[in-house]
């Protein structure tokens, strides 16, 4: 699943696939906005992206397949 992130004042958004449900995802934003903390998000390779709830300006939740361009292996 393709996850966008969208951070107030900066031009780019953050974007990652992930292995968690699009239930996951939600439950983990919701709870780091009403907390005033950090969303904290894992990608499926195992990195982890963090961003300051408060500076949140919207997340895109895609669980459609992603289509990958390149050779595979």
């Amino acid at each position: 699943m393709e996850i966008k992130i969208g951070v107030q004042q900066t031009a780019r958004e953050i974007a990652l696939e992930s292995d968690q449900s699009p239930e996951d995802v939600e439950a983990a934003v919701r709870a780091a906005i009403a907390d005033g903390g950090i969303l904290s998000l894992e990608d499926d390779k195992g990195r982890r992206v963090m961003v300051p709830a408060e500076r949140i300006a919207y997340v895109e939740i895609s669980s459609g397949a992603s289509r990958r361009v390149g050779f595979g292996t």
